[in-house]
């Protein structure tokens, strides 16, 4: 089964956009799989950003919550995550993440791509 595949992200200045994009039809929603998206800032712990279910039902990071959306393309399995006033502690890898929707926890994750916001 083929990762996940990212795209998107850069470099903006606090307060400005970006949006991330993932193709993840290796671990497709007709095989039972949901998707989410982590990140790893340095300096902390790998954490999950946002996450939706088959019932298109999102969940989000406390501090990401009101500034991150997460959307998917049931069809084509992408998901997309736009994000909103970023902040310079936004900065990190993000990584699209794909799990069995019965499970919590991802199985994969693709390699990831660089969001950077200066202050």
């Amino acid at each position: 089964q083929a990762p996940p595949v990212e795209s998107g992200g850069g470099s903006v200045q606090a307060g400005g956009s970006l949006r991330l994009s993932c193709s993840a039809s290796g671990y497709p929603t007709k095989w039972a799989y949901c998707h989410g998206w982590v990140r790893q800032r340095p300096g902390h712990e790998r954490e999950e950003v946002a996450d939706i279910n088959n019932a298109q039902v999102p969940t989000y990071a406390a501090s990401v919550k009101g500034r991150f959306t997460i959307g998917k393309d049931y069809v084509k399995d992408k998901v997309d995550l736009v994000m909103t006033n970023l902040r310079p502690e936004d900065t990190g890898m993000y990584y699209c993440a794909a799990r069995r929707c019965r499970d919590t926890t991802y199985l994969i994750t693709g390699k990831g791509t660089q969001v950077t916001v200066s202050p």
